[in-house]
């Protein structure tokens, strides 16, 4: 089977700044992928270069089998993407919008689909709307809408719920998961990294134009050694000086102490025992992807310093 994206060797220069150096990443179909990294890291560069809209220095780039560059019809017949900043037409209606970017693609009698896009998305109330008169988290979801309306077996999703409320994310994530479930593959970027975590199944991390992380959502957070917290409320407020080593915060009676593995727990728990301190609450925080991601930052940073 082809791989849905396949990025071989991509650098990307504007005048003396890198953006991406030496890119190699290959997004399997059907995959849920999260493309990470703080602002200014490539990742809108990346996705341009992928869409076509920006030409790379080094490197080639194929959506599903065809070159983005010798094949730019097909590629980009076969991918959607939802772009960061809020593009709109102002003269159109969101119906005639998504009429028009049918038109686009050369889709003629859409209706159906784009009856059920409209729905999906919450737009019903919206469809005969001027673009220029809804507000920022609905001019979204016409993007969203726009990026779907060919029906593209790969999407990308440009920071896709900045600004949207809550009810709306809810909705676009049941919306998009049931498209990866149908067989699209899901290409993301997003700060909300909550998201990503419980969404993708692979993650890849830029930082400075360079991959710095690419694996599974579990081996990444389970590869990185960031620990684990054993938030404790106990009978009194002071810790026994054994233990006082492991504490790393102390708020409204809860100890928070950093250990390495389970088997420390025991050790804790021991300690508490032979102090004669109860413990009245107990739960163990495990590492999340935010975590992986902060150290992840600082630990590159260490490394070129």
């Amino acid at each position: 089977m082809l791989p849905a994206i396949d990025i071989k060797h991509v650098s990307k220069h504007y005048g003396t700044l890198c953006a991406l150096a030496d890119i190699n990443l290959t997004i399997q179909t059907g995959e849920f992928f999260a493309l990470l990294g703080p602002n200014g890291a490539g990742k809108t560069t990346l996705i341009n270069v992928i869409a076509g809209l920006a030409l790379a220095n080094k490197g080639t780039v194929s959506v599903m089998g065809h070159d983005v560059i010798n094949q730019y019809p097909k590629a980009r017949q076969n991918l959607g993407v939802v772009p960061q900043e809020l593009v709109f037409d102002p003269f159109f209606t969101v119906r005639e919008t998504l009429v028009i970017q049918s038109g686009y693609y050369g889709i003629k009698n859409n209706s159906a689909w784009i009856d059920e896009i409209i729905h999906h998305l919450s737009l019903d109330d919206k469809a005969n709307q001027n673009m220029r008169t809804l507000s920022g988290g609905m001019k979204r979801r016409v993007l969203v809408a726009q990026a779907l309306v060919h029906k593209p077996p790969v999407i990308i999703l440009d920071e896709p719920t900045a600004g949207v409320d809550v009810e709306l994310r809810q909705s676009l994530w049941d919306f998009i998961q049931q498209l990866n479930q149908d067989g699209h593959t899901i290409l993301l970027t997003t700060h909300y990294l909550q998201e990503a975590e419980a969404l993708c199944n692979r993650v890849a991390i830029l930082k400075q134009g360079r991959m710095v992380a690419l694996d599974s959502m579990q081996n990444l957070i389970g590869s990185v050694a960031v620990g684990y917290i054993l938030r404790l409320k106990l009978s009194v407020s002071i810790l026994p000086t054994a233990l006082q080593k492991l504490q790393i915060c102390y708020n409204k009676g809860l100890h928070d102490l950093k250990i390495d593995d389970y088997d420390q727990i025991e050790s804790v728990l021991e300690i508490l025992r032979h102090a004669d301190i109860k413990v009245v609450e107990m739960q163990l925080l495990h590492p999340d992807l935010e975590e992986v991601f902060v150290g992840m930052m600082n630990k590159t940073e260490e490394e070129q310093a």
